[in-house]
C-alpha cells in the first residue's frame, strides 16, 4: 500500500493548493508533474509539463523513486508508521507521523535510471542519486524533532 499512500498525500496537497494563486493541481489524468504553474497550461492540464512540482511520499529516508529520470522539482514527504511486515511479525502498533519534508529542483543527472527487463511487467523506475538526495536534504522544509524513537536506529 505504500504507493497508494504516496498518491493520497499528493492528492491532499494538490487539493489544498487549489486555494493558492501559485501552483495548481495538474488536471490532466496522470499528468506530470502533480502541480503546474497557475494559468500556464490550458485548464491547468498538461500530460508532461516542463515546470511544476512532483509530490512523493515514502517511508524510506532516502532512495526515493520516480518513473523517469528528468528535470523536475521534487517534494518528498517521509513518514513513519506500521507496515504490513510489522503486523505479520506481531510488532505493536506505533503512531503514524511525518519524519521530514524535503524538496529541491532535480536534473536528469540527479537520477539513476533502473529501467526494467524486456520480460518484466514492473513499472520502470528511476532513483534519486546521492547528489540529488544531498540537494533535497540541504533544502529541507520540515524535520521532526527527532528522526528516531528510543531504541530505534535511523535506517
Amino acid at each position: 500500500m505504500p504507493a497508494n499512500f504516496s498518491s493520497m498525500v499528493g492528492d491532499a496537497w494538490r487539493g489544498d493548493s487549489a486555494i493558492l494563486s501559485g501552483p495548481r493541481s495538474n488536471r490532466y489524468h496522470n499528468g506530470h508533474p502533480d502541480l503546474v504553474p497557475c494559468g500556464r497550461y490550458v485548464g491547468d492540464a498538461a500530460l508532461h509539463a516542463g515546470e511544476g512540482i512532483e509530490i512523493k511520499a515514502s517511508r524510506h529516508r532516502s532512495g526515493w523513486q520516480g518513473h523517469n529520470p528528468e528535470d523536475v522539482w521534487l517534494l518528498t514527504f517521509v513518514f513513519d508508521g506500521n507496515s504490513s511486515r510489522d503486523r505479520a511479525q506481531g510488532r505493536p502498533p506505533k503512531p503514524f507521523r511525518f519524519v521530514k519534508v524535503v524538496g529541491a529542483p532535480l536534473v536528469k543527472a540527479d537520477w539513476s535510471f533502473s529501467g526494467r527487463s524486456s520480460t518484466s511487467r514492473r513499472t520502470i523506475t528511476a532513483s534519486v542519486t546521492r547528489l540529488g538526495y544531498a540537494k533535497m536534504e540541504a533544502n529541507w522544509i520540515y524535520r521532526a524533532k527527532t528522526e528516531t524513537r528510543p531504541g530505534e536506529t535511523l535506517k
